[in-house]
């Protein structure tokens, strides 16, 4: 930096002199990449506007449908929706299990997102102060909202190279919900990331009531058809006069970068671990049931708590016949002595007093009846990342009069 600067130091009789001193007070480097940054960030705030603008637009024309066009990420960064989505591999371990049926892969890669415990939406109902993780970010604290769950689904369907878009919606047993929208030949799927349930568009039994916004990897779209039930909406996004679309075609092109991984690294979960919250909620969950049942002894009956674990394991994955042949004939023959009540149930593990609670809702530890017996068993079934499911059989017997 050069600074000018005159001195005088004669008398007034004296002539002037002048000269430059050359002060050195650092210096300031602008990378190119920096502007290339810049035009970026500019280029981006432009299209965070026009987001805001699209939503305030959508709500005037439907305001009680949803939609979302940004969010914050987990460094509190407001980014565009699409950025989540993006092709990524399930765990190896899923892809090996149904080597020639890839229907029954998918449908074990949804059970799989299905087991991720769901953690409850506390923000903003309208969407607008959402924060979502990245899809690896999920899978490694192994929990994440509604939209978290579809995003994961989405991205794992797309690695199988579906054509796989997030709809946001209602249902009416879950409120607000993020289904996955898949499209086969002459059909369209609705997949609910947190049951691992497939529905075919036209299925009456479909919980979703509402059909509100798509987004994929490259835009958003507003449902403004008179009619958003899955039953009634036509799912050709391409016309402008059903679908209302967040960028131009022009635009499209140019797709944000990716905010998740190239891909993602899975771990191992731990057998001994597991083998230990089996163990405890097995013996948590024979000391309550004696607990809830003050009033009268509890027996267990360990012929059919033999059968029960006998089919635990083949629910998880829906193979083969539940029992063999063996244990299907001390089931029979159980059955000659016994009136047997009992069902399995299946849960994501978060903790033990989850399991707990389940077991206790069904009341199955009331029955009344005279030298009444019990059975249980328990089975985890262990995915990676410390993801769980937990299946838990109780059955109730009482001796035929």
């Amino acid at each position: 930096m050069m600074i000018e600067k005159h001195e005088d130091r004669c008398l007034k009789s004296c002539m002037c002199h002048a000269y430059v001193r050359k002060n050195w007070l650092g210096s300031i480097v602008f990378p190119f990449s920096a502007l290339l940054q810049q035009s970026e960030f500019s280029d981006q705030i432009d299209v965070l506007q026009r987001a805001q603008s699209f939503k305030k637009n959508c709500k005037a024309i439907f305001p009680n449908r949803r939609i979302t066009t940004t969010v914050f990420n987990d460094e509190g960064i407001q980014i565009l929706v699409t950025r989540y989505i993006k092709a990524l591999n399930p765990p190896q371990q899923l892809l090996d299990i149904f080597l020639h049926d890839s229907n029954a892969t998918l449908d074990l890669i949804a059970r799989f997102v299905s087991l991720i415990p769901l953690m409850p939406d506390t923000l903003d109902e309208n969407g607008s102060s959402d924060i979502w993780m990245t899809s690896e970010r999920c899978i490694s604290l192994a929990i994440g909202n509604k939209e978290e769950h579809a995003i994961l689904l989405c991205n794992f369907f797309l690695y199988f190279g579906k054509k796989a878009l997030v709809l946001l919606g209602t249902s009416m047993l879950e409120g607000h919900v993020a289904y996955v929208l898949t499209q086969e030949t002459d059909e369209f799927l609705l997949w609910n990331p947190l049951t691992g349930q497939c529905h075919k568009q036209f299925d009456s039994f479909c919980p979703l009531q509402s059909v509100d916004c798509l987004f994929d990897d490259g835009n958003v779209w507003f449902n403004i058809q008179q009619n958003n039930t899955p039953m009634a909406v036509n799912f050709d996004y391409s016309k402008e006069s059903l679908w209302k679309q967040l960028l131009p075609k022009h635009v499209q092109g140019t797709k944000a970068q990716s905010i998740q991984p190239k891909e993602i690294i899975y771990s191992d979960t731990n057998k001994s671990m597991v083998e230990d919250i089996k163990n405890r909620i097995e013996r948590t969950l024979k000391c309550k049931m004696m607990e809830w049942r003050p009033k009268q002894p509890t027996r267990w009956n360990r012929q059919c708590t033999s059968i029960l674990r006998q089919i635990l394991p083949k629910l998880e994955l829906g193979t083969g016949s539940f029992v063999s042949c063996e244990k299907e004939s001390e089931f029979e023959r159980l059955l000659q002595f016994y009136w047997v009540s009992g069902f399995p149930i299946q849960m994501p593990y978060t903790d033990v007093q989850s399991v707990i609670d389940a077991v206790y809702k069904t009341g199955i530890h009331s029955s009344e009846f005279p030298q009444t017996e019990f059975a249980l068993a328990v089975y985890i079934h262990a995915y990676p990342n410390n993801i769980l499911s937990v299946w838990v059989y109780v059955a109730s017997l009482a001796r035929h009069q």
